[in-house]
């Protein structure tokens, strides 16, 4: 072995971990961000809080074993639905009792001596698209996400904004009318509740009982003018919310992510259109770099941010 070789076997590496609401992603890095491995397993959220965050522990303990056999672990870089904390994960029903568990402090016990970041998962997708994607350099920038739920990230400065609670961007609480004025939330329907890939599947179902997901609505709309009409209601309404964002920050660029992004040719022109005749100064729109796995890249990006920082204190060999 070459004292390069050595040095490298040595050398700390990062650990990211994305927790979704039907399946948990992990990887490991180098410090730069070169990706050693990866393993997916089921969330089994009908199990509960406890044995998936148990599954997700022992699938990055087992790819550390396999991946960075003896390495240290310098930071876990952590991606999950709902806004995370040291105590508890505010706004995150998707799996029974996520909410109640004191994620950092749980983390912190699994991975002694690693440094822990946390974001949500489309936070973390954004720093993604900041640290090596479509936001690198942008200006500010905005990241949609169009996956089974519906939020955006802004970023100014080369920095995702958290907002006070880390709740910045959850635009799928969104108003969508002027009588939901003064409604508390179970009053009314949220923006999420029509714009998502969840609602949109709601939706398809009521006339099409075969659906199994949103994709089925963009591959039916060509022929099928209950699915035309969906998606145009669909697309109307994103389109709505997203111009009046882009109206309020002012975005070099929108860079969208998600599972929907797969449909991406099918929306594009209509977000085009309706930002080129609205808003003032119109940003570009592309699709995100990471459009399908962005939140566990970004995971390895809070991750490798937080090495990084350790590194600079000198609490990294």
């Amino acid at each position: 072995m070459t004292a390069r070789e050595e040095q490298r076997m040595h050398s700390p590496v990062v650990l990211g971990l994305d927790f979704g609401g039907t399946k948990i992603a992990v990887a490991v890095c180098e410090m730069t961000g070169a990706r050693l491995g990866s393993a997916t397993v089921q969330t089994l959220a009908e199990r509960g809080a406890r044995a998936s965050l148990d599954r997700g522990i022992r699938a990055a303990r087992t790819l550390l074993a396999t991946a960075a056999p003896g390495r240290p672990l310098a930071a876990v870089g952590v991606a999950t639905f709902g806004i995370p904390g040291e105590d508890g994960v505010a706004l995150a029903p998707t799996v029974p009792g996520w909410s109640d568990l004191a994620l950092g402090r749980e983390l912190r016990e699994a991975f002694p001596g690693a440094r822990i970041s946390m974001g949500t998962d489309v936070k973390a997708a954004a720093a993604a698209e900041v640290a090596w994607g479509a936001l690198a350099g942008v200006d500010p920038g905005i990241y949609l996400n169009l996956g089974t739920g519906l939020a955006v990230a802004i970023v100014a400065g080369g920095t995702v904004l958290y907002g006070r609670h880390g709740a910045s961007g959850e635009i799928g609480y969104n108003l969508r009318s002027r009588g939901d004025v003064g409604l508390s939330l179970s009053d009314r329907t949220p923006l999420e509740d029509a714009v998502s890939g969840v609602a949109l599947l709601r939706q398809a179902s009521a006339v099409l009982p075969r659906a199994t997901g949103a994709v089925d609505v963009f591959e039916r709309a060509p022929d099928d003018p209950r699915m035309a009409r969906l998606l145009d209601d669909f697309v109307a309404e994103l389109s709505f919310h997203l111009v009046n964002l882009a109206v309020a920050v002012d975005p070099q660029r929108i860079v969208v992510g998600g599972g929907m992004a797969r449909s991406w040719d099918r929306m594009h022109a209509s977000l085009r259109g309706a930002l080129d005749a609205a808003v003032p100064f119109p940003p570009e729109l592309v699709l995100a770099e990471f459009p399908f796995d962005a939140p566990l890249m970004g995971a390895l990006a809070l991750g490798t941010a937080a090495a990084r920082d350790a590194l600079n204190e000198g609490a990294v060999a």
